[in-house]
Order: C-alpha cells, then sequence, then structure tokens
C-alpha cells in the first residue's frame, strides 16, 4: 500500500509482538525488523534493522505491566524512527496505562494520563490510535490526531449469536462510571434489552462496596461490562450482587484484561459463567483461558460459535475466554494509512 505518507510499516516493542504479528498478517505484510532488549543495567537498548525513511510506520505497543518499560519502549521506539526519517508515525496503543489517572482526584494530585500524552506527542507520534481509553476525555489531552475504537461492538456480536434470543437478557453497569458504555451495549444487542446499576463506593485503592442496586435481573440473563480488570474484586462483588438479585446466569466482558496476581483464580472461583475478554493485553501465561474466533469483528459473518445457553454442567474449559483485536486493529490502520474514515468499519453509531 502506498499513500503520500509512504509505504506502510507495522513495528511492535515487547508488549504484545502476537497481536502485532496478527495485524500485519492481515495487512499482508511482514513485521518490521527491530530488537528492543536490555544492557546490564536495566537500559533498554532499541535497534531499527531496516530503513524507514519516508514510510508510514505503526509501533504496536500497549502500555500494559511492566507498565513504566512498555511506556519506555514505546517512546525510545518513537524516537527512534522519527530520527531515522520516517514520514509519518501512529503510536498503536490498544491498552493505554496510566489512563485512570485523568484528574485531580485529591489535592497535589498529578495528571499522569496528560503527561503520557505529552511525552508520546514529544517522542516523536503525529497521530494515535488506541481502544476503549478509561475515560474519552484523555482524547482531549493530546494536540495531534486520535483514533478511539470502541472493542463494545465485538461484545455484542459475540453475546448476540452466542445467547440467540435475548428477550431475558439485561445489560448490568458494574459502576455508575460503568453507565453510558454499558448502555452502548444494551443498544447494540437491541431488543430493547434493559440497563441494571450496581452503585459501589471505593473506601480505598483496589476495594469496593456495592452499597446499591438499581433495576430487575430476576430470572434473567445478566451481562456485566466493563473496561478493565485488574484485580477482579469489583467484578465478582458485582456479579455475586447480580446473582443474590435473582439472576439466572451472570457472564461479563472486560476490554482490557490487566490481571493482577490472583485475579484469574478470583474469576474461576467466582458466580461468573464465563468472562470474554480482548486481547489489547498479552495474556500471562498462568493465566488460564482459551482463545475463540481470533477473526471476529465487526461485520462478521460468525458460523461456529458456543452456545452459551448451555447448563454449566456441560460446559468445559477456563471461565476466560479472548477474542482477538487483530482484524479491527488491522482495518483501522488500513483506514488511516488511505486517508479514509474509520467510522465506516461499524455499521452502527453509539448513543452519544
Amino acid at each position: 500500500m502506498h499513500t503520500p505518507h509512504g509505504k506502510i510499516k507495522i513495528f511492535a516493542a515487547n508488549a504484545n509482538k502476537d497481536l502485532a504479528a496478527s495485524i500485519a498478517r492481515n495487512l499482508g505484510l511482514p513485521l518490521g525488523e527491530s530488537s528492543v532488549t536490555r544492557f546490564s543495567d536495566g537500559e533498554i537498548n532499541m535497534r531499527v534493522n531496516e530503513t524507514v525513511r519516508g514510510a508510514d510506520v505503526f509501533i504496536v505497543q500497549s502500555t500494559s505491566p511492566p507498565v513504566n518499560d512498555h511506556l519506555m519502549e514505546l517512546l525510545i521506539m518513537l524516537d527512534a524512527m522519527r530520527r531515522s526519517s520516517a514520514e509519518r508515525l501512529t503510536a498503536v496503543i490498544p491498552y493505554y496505562g496510566y489512563a485512570r489517572q485523568d484528574r485531580k482526584a485529591k489535592s497535589h494530585d498529578p495528571i499522569t494520563a496528560k503527561l503520557v500524552a505529552d511525552l508520546l506527542t514529544q517522542a516523536g507520534a503525529n497521530r494515535i490510535l488506541t481502544m476503549d481509553l478509561h475515560s474519552p476525555q484523555i482524547q482531549g489531552f493530546f494536540n495531534i490526531p486520535l483514533d478511539h475504537i470502541k472493542g463494545v461492538y465485538q461484545f455484542a456480536e459475540y453475546f448476540k449469536q452466542g445467547l440467540g434470543d435475548l428477550s431475558d437478557v439485561v445489560v448490568v453497569a458494574p459502576d455508575v462510571g460503568s453507565v453510558k458504555r454499558s448502555n452502548g451495549l444494551a443498544k447494540l444487542l437491541g431488543n430493547n434489552v434493559p440497563l441494571a446499576i450496581v452503585d459501589k463506593s471505593r473506601p480505598r485503592d483496589n476495594v469496593s462496596e456495592v452499597e446499591h442496586f438499581i433495576g430487575n435481573v430476576k430470572g434473567k440473563i445478566a451481562i456485566l461490562m466493563d473496561d478493565m480488570l485488574t484485580s477482579g474484586g469489583s467484578l465478582c462483588n458485582a456479579a455475586a450482587t447480580v446473582k443474590e438479585q435473582g439472576a439466572e446466569a451472570v457472564y461479563a466482558c472486560v476490554t482490557h484484561p490487566v490481571f493482577a496476581p490472583g485475579a484469574a483464580q478470583l474469576i474461576q472461583d467466582s458466580v461468573l459463567e464465563e468472562i470474554v475478554v480482548l486481547d489489547t493485553i498479552s495474556i500471562k501465561p498462568d493465566v488460564p483461558h482459551e482463545r475463540v474466533f481470533a477473526g471476529l469483528t465487526v461485520n462478521t459473518d460468525i458460523t461456529a460459535l458456543p452456545n452459551l445457553r448451555k447448563p454449566a454442567s456441560e460446559r468445559t474449559g477456563p471461565k476466560i475466554k479472548v477474542l482477538s483485536v487483530a482484524d479491527i486493529f488491522s482495518k483501522a490502520i488500513g483506514c488511516i494509512h488511505e486517508g479514509t474514515s474509520i467510522g465506516k468499519l461499524f455499521s452502527m453509531t453509539l448513543p452519544s
């Protein structure tokens, strides 16, 4: 592919090389030749092993744990590409770390999400492509174009075809901050799928307590939706509350599977039937999971979906199911490279 921005090239640092390779493969391209290693003192040693002069370069790198290492890798790679005369640099960040630090929650707090935006721009990024920012207003932290993909479309396709009849389905927001996101899923599922809300408080970091429940889930199949899962405590508490309110079965979908130590076991021991996540973050080897439908994306016909209404006794394998975002990211990259609208990838507009 050639445009005024030059030949397209896809590179990756160390955060999610499998995803980057899948994106490049979907575009019919080899993954760019580069290496990111460490000197003996821990400093990052980055080398670009091919010419990028005049090229339209896309660097795929989630700033996932270890966040600081992966962020520095991305910044250094951007600087290396800029100094190697790349025509345009797009940082493809499926998971944007530090997104929860988007405001001054307390006196003297930093706004680290804005600092990261400034660092990326100063390092040489001309454009950002990301998915499901924890706070959508982070888009305004950048003075360069930012394209924001939403994972809700993939979840909607998965549950639509996996559950079939949606007349007994209700979408549940696990906290007040997730209401808009969850409402988007309910709208995409259609058939007047209702919304319920779990109202919780956080007495301290990474600890949540359910205070109120709004809505009716009795005898229903409930789908919890959130943007990220770290400790898993908040989601599992919400699932337990939904079950106590009379839900027949509880499923969950989460875009970014951070999975702090112990989170996977908490999910496995919870009342959740299944949790579907996207591979914006590379799943750790010690997290039991199953990859399903790597090609699932918007406007794609799925012929072999699981029957999510199967009794739990007949269900096998781990509860954590992983859908790939490679296809939708490769299509978005193609749109950016060709100068066409990313919005055309989606058949339905979400409520504003």
